[in-house]
């Protein structure tokens, strides 16, 4: 799931111009071209070493380890049907979008971010009606990564039980669980678990014009 960086080396060649008064033409271009070489063989390969630190100073981003997440993802709880969409890791953030939908009915839309923080990373996420009129009437919902390992992302909720847990699991390249453990003040715990499945582009179609123009055998 980490991604590395790619280290771009630039070559660069130095040319030595010698200007020397009072000498003949032959002695020199015969000087001239003696002192480039000699310039060129000394000169160190600055722009290997400059592209080797840079490469290793390149610190690895924690989000980088929730890229997989981007694209867009289905799935369904009853007869709803779940659909997210994430952007990938960029300046210390990735950002999501959720909407559930029964029948003809969009039931929430949820807008969430998973932030990097110095101490690991915080999901963030508040719930909208379709006019995105916010549910909550106080700040985002936090919950903090407590543990994860290559396949699961445990955040738990600092403040309160609603959620208490919610846990990423990845199954393979394009499935994962998403599990929520809500225990309300006055009710039983509950448990909301949604598998996604990857939803992949159809490919584009030409249009009836870029057909029409493309070029016979």
């Amino acid at each position: 799931m980490a991604r590395t960086g790619t280290a771009i080396a630039l070559a660069f060649v130095f040319g030595v111009l010698a200007i020397c008064f009072g000498l003949p033409k032959a002695v020199r271009a015969q000087r001239g071209a003696v002192s480039a070489a000699q310039s060129y063989q000394t000169q160190p390969p600055a722009s290997a070493q400059t592209s080797s630190s840079s490469a290793a100073a390149v610190p690895k981003s924690v989000l980088d380890n929730f890229a997989w997440l981007e694209g867009r993802w289905r799935g369904e709880w009853g007869p709803r049907i779940a659909e997210q969409a994430w952007l990938g890791p960029k300046a210390g953030e990735m950002l999501g979008v959720f909407r559930l939908v029964e029948r003809d009915k969009t039931l929430v839309i949820e807008l969430f971010s998973l932030v990097e923080k110095s101490d690991g990373v915080d999901l963030y996420f508040r719930h909208f009606t379709p006019q995105l009129l916010p549910w909550e009437k106080s700040d985002a919902t936090v919950l903090n990564l407590s543990k994860s390992d290559s396949t699961t992302f445990d955040f738990e909720n600092p403040l309160n039980a609603m959620p208490k847990r919610s846990i990423l699991t990845r199954v393979d390249t394009d499935t994962y669980i998403a599990r929520s453990e809500l225990i309300p003040d006055n009710g039983e715990p509950q448990i909301i678990e949604i598998t996604y499945h990857r939803q992949i582009p159809a490919p584009e179609k030409p249009s009836a014009g870029s057909a029409g123009r493309q070029k016979k055998p």
